[in-house]
């Protein structure tokens, strides 16, 4: 449990002494021989049965605003029944309904059998108090509780500190009349309060909240969409955004997969990716486990950050995915070439005009089309006119360095105004990655065996034919030297050694080890085979060795696979007989000669992209002194050379 020095939000002159009030419950099944006055008679050998059903709490309406700063508990003390209170929740609100209740403790584990006694640092005050019984989690067994007392001070209190659960930020949800969440379509209204920064931050709003995903739905441990009343940067993301989501993470017993693709994708510079904080969720009392809070895929700045549409020109640029699941969508298409579904993501289905659909859906043809021509690798008129390959490359890679087997099977692209390329971005979806489907582990023995890519064995999943398109991508010659350039690029800067991403693998399972604790016990299901586990490692250390030993048996996979020679990032080919001519004046580098159909690049060191052209026989970039790298891709090979300023 997280600990909290005091500040000065605890100087004060009142004692703390045990509060009084009005008994309030939630007696689900009506208890008349353990009934909840025996939880306040101050005789620790009568008890408050809550029967097995989940929504079962006692608590006391104060009168008036108090700060507490103890709780004193007792489970039933004359057998041992110290861990059905397990996981149980004390709460603290000001409306009578706890429609506003945030957690003030969680009972991590088995309580003593005399009374326990838990000291609450915080310096809002609250009316209303309760404790709400855990989850059962063997169907019949009840819980019994023999003694409830808070202690605390008369006071309005503020907001400078508010308990979390664990050192991870705690998303507390209410909704309307404790209503459960069971529909993916209908919103259920509540309101929301995040507790974060060791307590000192909270952000709170009502909200609507709704299931989401499509596997993972099915789950016990459901996966939230989240829409704010108001936009907020949530944590302090950076987005400014009214709708999130939380990822549910079931299958995935580290807790960490998502989050550590999303790492990689940061490494690789995507041009963008969503952020993956963990949090603990509390919803409506009961302890949920383990989360990550995620953007919502939409956009707007620091998201997809596309032209919006414009309701007057009727421009606007587009969001769409490649979804295997698209036909439960209801703005979708498949393409002739390829036979690949399509949902439209934006604009949005109720803005979203006849036009639009008809020119997504045809450029969309136009883009597989060109990839199936017999001139597919043509600069100028082949894939290249409308796929950007930079972003198109570090999302494959992502999808290989994780072993995703759904790399394929939903795949976000967008669309600016006046631009032909898709972008290939963000990544998303990573719960079978790291060696984590049956249907293809162990990746590392296969990969050694077959050097195939994984996105293109017959165990992975796609959406309609996208393998087959990918495929004839990276059949191309000057894409398989770009897929060396970028990997390699990002080696040689040491973003993505063996070393330092078995490091962020650590720093995870550290940030993670006392919220994992507590999902495990909510979810007990380390030991069982889940969605499409394929071996039960038995602990939470041992999951987590496992996703280390295949990152570094990975990475010296994908060296073997790239052909990586360290520290020759950009001398795949000299310029040899192009007569390309290069030169410098007043901080402009000049390109000249430069043979018909050919693309040329100008990379600085850091492999960011500077000036780029496509079929002309000159260019010309402003840059200040340093070493760059120019590639001239021709005839499906590419050139390169380093230039100094």
């Amino acid at each position: 449990m997280i600990l909290l020095s005091l500040n000065h939000a605890f100087a004060q002159t009142t004692t703390p002494k045990e509060l009084s009030g009005q008994i309030l419950k939630n007696d689900i099944c009506n208890e008349t021989q353990f009934p909840v006055a025996n939880a306040f008679d101050n005789n620790n050998n009568t008890y408050f049965r809550a029967c097995a059903q989940t929504g079962n709490w006692i608590g006391l309406d104060l009168g008036k605003k108090h700060v507490l700063t103890e709780i004193v508990f007792g489970p039933r003390m004359d057998a041992d029944y110290r861990d059905r209170l397990q996981l149980g929740i004390f709460e603290g609100a000001n409306q009578p309904d706890f429609g506003d209740a945030v957690a003030l403790y969680i009972i991590p584990g088995l309580t003593e059998r005399t009374l326990n006694k838990q000291p609450i640092f915080s310096s809002k005050a609250f009316r209303y108090v309760r404790f709400v019984f855990p989850t059962p989690q063997q169907s019949g067994k009840s819980s019994y509780i023999s003694e409830l007392k808070f202690y605390g001070y008369e006071s309005e209190g503020d907001d400078t500190l508010l308990p979390q659960i664990t050192n991870l930020p705690t998303v507390n949800i209410h909704t309307v009349n404790a209503q459960d969440i069971v529909s993916k379509e209908e919103y259920i209204k509540g309101i929301i309060t995040v507790v974060y920064d060791n307590g000192t931050k909270t952000y709170t709003d009502s909200l609507d909240i709704r299931g989401r995903g499509n596997n993972s739905w099915t789950h016990p441990k459901k996966p939230y969409r989240l829409k704010l009343a108001n936009s907020t940067h949530l944590l302090g993301l950076p987005a400014k955004a009214k709708n999130w989501t939380l990822i549910n993470s079931y299958g995935d017993k580290t807790l960490m997969r998502n989050m550590l693709a999303f790492d990689f994708s940061r490494r690789l510079e995507m041009p963008y990716t969503s952020p993956a904080e963990a949090v603990d969720v509390v919803l409506n009392g009961d302890y949920k486990g383990t989360y990550q809070l995620c953007d919502q895929i939409d956009v707007r700045k620091n998201r997809v950050d596309i032209d919006e549409l414009d309701m007057n020109s009727g421009y606007t640029g587009y969001l769409i995915e490649i979804d295997a699941y698209s036909y439960t969508e209801p703005k979708r298409f498949t393409s002739k070439t390829y036979n690949i579904p399509v949902t439209i993501k934006y604009p949005d289905e109720d803005e979203i005009l006849p036009l639009h659909e008809a020119e997504i859906a045809a450029h969309f043809e136009n883009f597989a089309a060109s990839v199936n021509a017999p001139n597919y690798t043509d600069p100028v008129n082949g894939f290249r006119k409308y796929t950007d390959l930079e972003s198109f490359l570090r999302h494959f890679l992502v999808g290989e360095f994780s072993g995703n087997t759904d790399t394929y099977w939903s795949v976000y692209l967008s669309k600016r105004v006046n631009d032909d390329k898709f972008y290939f971005s963000p990544v998303w979806d990573f719960d079978l990655g790291f060696e984590n489907d049956w249907r293809t582990y162990s990746i590392t023995e296969r990969s050694n065996q077959s050097n195939e890519w994984i996105s293109m064995w017959t165990s992975t999943s796609a959406a309609g034919n996208t393998k087959s398109l990918v495929s004839r991508v990276l059949s191309d010659k000057g894409v398989q030297e770009q897929l060396r350039r970028v990997y390699s690029v990002y080696r040689d800067k040491n973003k993505i050694s063996k070393d330092v991403l078995t490091a962020v693998v650590d720093s995870f399972a550290n940030l993670l080890a006392t919220s994992q604790e507590l999902n495990f016990k909510r979810w007990p299901i380390m030991n069982t085979k889940v969605h499409e586990n394929p071996v039960i490692h038995g602990s939470y250390a041992a999951e987590v060795s496992n996703v280390r030993n295949y990152i570094r048996s990975r990475i010296d996979w994908l060296d073997k696979k790239v052909n990586y020679i360290p520290g020759a990032t950009h001398l795949q080919q000299p310029f040899n007989d192009l007569n390309i001519l290069v030169r410098n004046s007043a901080n402009t580098l000049y390109i000249s000669q430069i043979p018909q159909g050919s693309h040329v690049k100008v990379f600085d060191m850091f492999g960011v992209l500077r000036a780029g052209a496509t079929n002309q026989s000159e260019l010309s970039v402003l840059l200040s002194s340093g070493v760059y790298v120019i590639t001239v891709e021709h005839d499906g090979v590419v050139y390169t050379r380093k230039y100094s300023m």
